[in-house]
């Protein structure tokens, strides 16, 4: 199996950062507890505080994509409904 890397960028409408935060703080300790879940590391830009990004490994694809189909990811995405900007995930792997 090749461990997943994946980094997701989310930056919030001004007026909702408050939001988008406690809904992504939400998702911390039941991903976690994911099977698969290697590490779920959520990270707020110092400059710009509606820039959110996810640091996380997976221990595959597979295990990921089950994580992506979980209710709390949709419980997620319905309460930020038009508060988030812009959204990029990227799937990475570790090369060196």
């Amino acid at each position: 199996m090749t461990k997943l890397t994946i980094v997701a960028n989310i930056k919030a409408n001004p007026e909702k950062i408050e939001l988008v935060k406690a809904e992504l703080l939400k998702l911390i300790d039941i991903t976690r507890a994911e099977e698969g879940c290697i590490n779920y590391d959520l990270h707020q830009d110092n400059e710009n505080p509606a820039h959110f990004m996810f640091y996380e490994n997976w221990e595959s694809r597979e295990l990921w994509q089950a994580h992506m189909g979980a209710p709390h990811l949709a419980a997620y995405m319905a309460a930020t409904e038009g508060a988030v900007d812009e959204f990029t995930l990227n799937e990475m792997t570790i090369i060196g």
